[in-house]
This record gives structure tokens, sequence and C-alpha cells, in this order.
């Protein structure tokens, strides 16, 4: 069976046009070239009023005392979408928000650390103090923003009340997102991991399969298309998004807010070291952080994104 499954996962890939990881912190390298998004949402400061309003109760469009721009680089998905929403936020408070898009994980930190760009949103702590320690940056956490949960998903099995020995189980490979699955299946009484092992546990951790499942590592791209072949699957929330899964309402089990993996894997608005209280960066991630933006990511997202 794992070799199967593999086999029909591998074949799926080599057939179809290469993706772009949009995992935070943990996607590869691509020679892309970055776009910079200019959302309708940004260009409007207010709605505008009804036809019968008093001009008064409308502010004039120069009211508002233009207070400069904040450039951020970010990924597509959520990061730029949930930046298009707090632009209208903050064009109200004078602000504009300029975001550019990349599809890589090492360009955004980059332009960061060489100060054309004020900020970024894309990636977790783990990884921005992996980028630091190899590439010599000295870029820092401004504000926890949002985590993307792990869930457990049906793959040729519904429920997980149905789980048998000999399922076959996929999940990501790289060591950050191997972790945070198995630590699900311990979670959910699959499987014991050694003690100690935590955010570093790979397959060779585990202690006692609970259920003699068959653990299939996979790249974390490549996780969804095992779906019609393992009889669960477990992904990240982006991925999630990607096959069309939601956690809140596919999800057979996902990792708790209060979790370790939740707390540590939290996406923040990373700045050069020294800007982490600049004007414009605390204007961003209050309005990141503020209740209007929490509503949007858990109305937007169902549950794939949730509110740190």
């Amino acid at each position: 069976m794992k070799k199967n499954l593999i086999g029909k996962v591998f074949g799926a890939l080599t057939a179809a046009s290469l993706g772009v990881s949009l995992l935070a912190g943990c996607g590869q390298a691509a020679d892309t070239t970055p776009q910079t998004v200019q959302p309708e949402a940004a260009q409007q400061t207010q709605d505008a009023p009804a036809a019968d309003a008093p001009a008064a109760d409308a502010p004039a469009a120069d009211a508002v005392e233009a207070k400069g721009t904040i450039t951020v680089a970010a990924s597509q998905t959520p990061h730029s979408e949930i930046l298009a929403e707090a632009s209208k936020i903050l064009a109200t408070q004078g602000w504009e928000l300029k975001v550019t898009v990349f599809d890589d994980y090492v360009q955004p930190n980059n332009v960061v650390e060489s100060e054309e760009f004020d900020a970024n949103y894309f990636q977790h702590i783990p990884y921005l103090e992996s980028f630091n320690a190899e590439q010599g940056t000295h870029l820092v956490n401004a504000g926890g923003i949002h985590y993307e949960p792990f869930g457990i998903y049906a793959g040729t099995k519904s429920s997980l009340d149905d789980i048998a020995d000999g399922d076959e189980i996929a999940v990501p490979n790289d060591t950050t997102n191997e972790a945070r699955a198995l630590l699900l299946l311990q979670d959910n009484g699959i499987l014991t991991l050694r003690e100690g092992a935590g955010l570093t546990a790979t397959v060779n951790d585990i202690e006692t399969y609970n259920v003699k499942v068959k653990i299939i590592e996979l790249a974390a791209e490549s996780v969804k298309d095992a779906i019609p072949d393992a009889a669960y699957v477990v992904l990240n929330g982006n991925y999630a998004l990607e096959a069309g899964l939601s956690v809140g309402r596919d999800a057979l089990a996902f990792e708790a807010n209060d979790s370790e993996a939740a707390k540590t894997y939290v996406n923040v608005i990373a700045v050069k070291e020294g800007h982490e209280n600049d004007e414009g960066i605390k204007a961003l991630v209050e309005v990141l952080k503020s209740d209007e933006i929490k509503e949007f990511i858990n109305s937007t997202y169902d549950g794939a994104v949730v509110p740190f």
C-alpha cells in the first residue's frame, strides 16, 4: 500500500504544473518576480454616503491627515488578503498600505533586512529565528497575528471512529510540520511519542502505536493529493484551503487554540530590529489585531486561519 500511495502522488505531481508552497516558513525558494498589489479596498477610505445623506455627514476627502506609507512583503493567501482588509482601516487613519506579494520565503526577509520594505507578513517564529541564524539577518517579531491549525481530514475513511490496524495516514515529511502532525495524532490517541520529543518529533520518536497505522511521509504540498488513497491525511490550514477543505467544516480533529503548536507557529509581522516601535508598524499591528480584522478572519477562512 505505501508503495502504491507514494507512486500515485508522485505521478500526480509530475503531471501537474509546479505549484508554489504557501505554508508559512516551510516552502522552498522560487525564482519569481514579486507582484505589487494595490487592493481596491485600499483606494477608498470610507463607504460612499447615501444619496440623500447630508453633505456635512460625510468627511471631506482631505479631512484625514496623511501619515505616510507602510510597505509590506507578503504571501498571497491568507496574508495579502488580510492586509487588503486592514488597508481600509489604515486609510481612515491616514496610512497608505502598499503590499507586494512574493511566492518564495527568502526575498520577503531580504527586502526587510535591506530596509527596502518596512515589514513582512508570511512566516512563523521558528522560521524567522532559523532564517536569522542561517543568513545573519536581524529580523524581529513586531506582533503575532494568526495561526493556521493542522487538521486530520478524511481520506478513504470518514470518521476517526473507524480507524483500524493497517490504515495509512499521510503526513508532511519536513521536520516542523511532521512534528505538528504527529502531536495531533498523539492528542487523538492514535500513537504515543517519546517523552520530550515535542516540536522536533519525527516518526523515529513514535514510542507506541495505539492503533497499528502506517505513517506515510510526503512533501507537505503533496499530502492533499493522497486523499483518494490514504485513510486519513494531516494538513496545514493553507493546504486544506487549496484542497477545498475547511478546518471548521471538514476536519475530523484539529489543533486546539491553546496548544503548544498554535503558540509556537503564530504568523507574525516581522521587521528589521530597531523598527518594531516605528509609528507605522505599531499602527499596522494594532489594526491587524483589531476586532474588525479578527471578525474578517473568522468569517472568511472558516477555521483554517485563526486570529491569535
